[in-house]
């Protein structure tokens, strides 16, 4: 067997796993904060306080109020990135709390 048919076999094997024992939605929730930390960068990270998936809504807490007013503005741009970061639209809405 080459390696790439190992690869696609153990890809398989995963996504079978993750599946069977419905870790989608855990894995999702991991992925989107993952992301929020990459396309938001340092500065806007450390003024988040949680970032949670609720369906395809990503609810961000933040500890400024300024800073929320400010990327609401942003934020169909913010949902693009972060769609794009994830590779795949995982997230139809954001919502700053």
């Amino acid at each position: 067997m080459s390696n790439k048919e190992e690869d696609h076999s153990l890809n398989k094997v995963l996504k079978d796993f993750i599946k069977n024992n419905h870790l989608e939605d855990g894995l999702d929730q991991v992925q989107a904060a993952e992301a929020w930390k990459r396309v938001m960068g340092p500065g806007v990270s450390n003024y988040t306080l949680k970032v949670r998936l609720d369906g395809s809504t990503l609810v961000v807490y933040l500890k400024s109020s300024v800073l929320r007013e400010e990327l609401s503005l942003g934020a169909t741009r913010i949902k693009e990135m972060m769609n794009e970061d994830l590779g795949r639209k995982l997230i139809e809405k954001i919502r700053l709390q």
